[in-house]
């Protein structure tokens, strides 16, 4: 007996999401219907003009507009960034380097520092627990 292979679909948010785009500057048809796996994949591989078009231009989703300013969501909420931002907003912020920008990128090397510095002691960790075991 074959079992009935079922089509995979997620939301159009979800969508938009695994994409990074921001959902409500998408087209109506993709915002008010259902996204298979295999069209998301087609998508991924051969972006339609609207797609390459917001990827570009924006407007961005708050994770692609943090990536792109090097600073964490939270940092762009507490900067007053709660809108989503096109492409020329983005390069005008880094242009002009308010202080919040430049304190959160700062905090964001911080971060970064600190989770190399733990992975670093906890592989040094393993390695001597490793090296323990191995004279047991």
């Amino acid at each position: 007996m074959k079992s009935q292979q079922t089509t995979q679909t997620m939301k159009p948010a979800t969508a938009a999401k695994k994409l990074g785009v921001y959902l409500e500057a998408t087209p109506a048809a993709f915002q008010e219907g259902v996204v298979s796996r295999a069209e998301l994949n087609a998508l991924q591989a051969e972006p339609p003009q609207w797609l390459a078009d917001l990827r570009r231009n924006g407007p961005h989703p708050r994770p692609v507009v943090a990536a792109k300013l090097g600073v964490s969501i939270a940092g762009l909420a507490r900067g007053g960034v709660t809108e989503p931002l096109t492409t020329e907003q983005i390069d005008a912020l880094k242009q002009e380097q308010p202080e919040w920008l430049v304190r959160e990128r700062a905090t964001q090397a911080e971060v970064r520092k600190e989770t190399v510095r733990v992975k670093e002691k906890q592989a040094a960790e393993q390695a001597k627990k490793e090296a323990k075991d191995a004279q047991s």
